[in-house]
């Protein structure tokens, strides 16, 4: 109760604060997506990054610099995820990890009796204990290419979203069990027919890797919803609806970015 009391008047302070134009500056050279937002969005995005930019930690790996160009970038895409929803800002992250290109790690998998080992070339992972590990090539390249359906900054905290519930099942935290039965519904279904379209050998306008587990399709899909949100409204418009609910948004109005 009295570390809740705390944070709440430290963020007040903290957002009596101008934001720093050369933040602004950062974000217009960066993440074109913010100028398609209404000016209110914006005020109200630019305050959840300074809280973001005040209690996250960022670390560089592999030789990565952190400097505010790195910190603003990524701050700028996790929040604009948390914009107009009652909720924290990502309380379980702790620390950004972040290297120049694309993480290595090794996979333990276990089918039966066999323990398979292999390594893996990621663009970014999202831990359930407090970390995400974000590759600054991919970040940058997401970022400023608004329209591709690929942003692993988006991808990686819709996996921080999800998680807040304490598991990371595609199912983030929702109101009211209409809310649930609807998601579970309207998401299964949808999986559902990726699975059965990759499996037939035809195409699907949603990236296959969401076919990889229902957490991944949230992801992948929360991607799809902020990048080609139009594509997605017109193919999917009950998908479309369902994320447009959880996130309170509805990108698919929003005008085009200005260059």
């Amino acid at each position: 109760m009295l570390l809740s009391l705390v944070r709440r008047l430290r963020r007040r302070a903290l957002l009596r604060h101008p934001f720093p134009e050369a933040w602004r500056a950062i974000m217009d050279r960066n993440v074109p997506m913010i100028r398609r937002l209404p000016p209110e969005d914006r005020r109200e995005l630019e305050g959840l990054i300074q809280i973001f930019l005040a209690e996250k930690s960022f670390e560089g790996c592999g030789g990565q610099t952190v400097d505010d160009a790195v910190r603003v970038t990524i701050a700028a895409q996790a929040c604009l995820l948390l914009l107009h929803r009652d909720t924290d800002v990502y309380p379980r992250l702790d620390v950004i990890l972040v290297y120049p290109s694309s993480v290595r790690s090794r996979e333990t998998r276990r089918e039966g009796l066999v323990v398979q080992e292999r390594e893996s070339v990621r663009l970014g992972e999202s831990w359930s204990r407090g970390a995400v590990i974000l590759a600054w090539d991919a970040v940058l390249a997401g970022a400023r290419e608004v329209a591709d359906g690929h942003n692993v900054t988006l991808h990686e905290l819709a996996h921080q979203l999800d998680g807040e519930d304490g598991a990371m099942d595609g199912e983030p935290p929702l109101r009211g069990r209409s809310s649930h039965a609807s998601w579970a519904r309207v998401l299964g279904a949808e999986y559902q027919e990726l699975l059965h379209r990759l499996q037939r050998g035809h195409r699907s306008d949603i990236d296959p890797y969401a076919a990889t587990s229902p957490p991944e399709f949230f992801a992948v899909i929360t991607e799809m919803f902020f990048e080609r949100p139009r594509a997605l409204q017109r193919r999917h418009p009950a998908l479309y609806r369902e994320l447009a609910g959880f996130y309170r948004q509805d990108p698919a109005s929003w005008p085009e970015a200005r260059p």
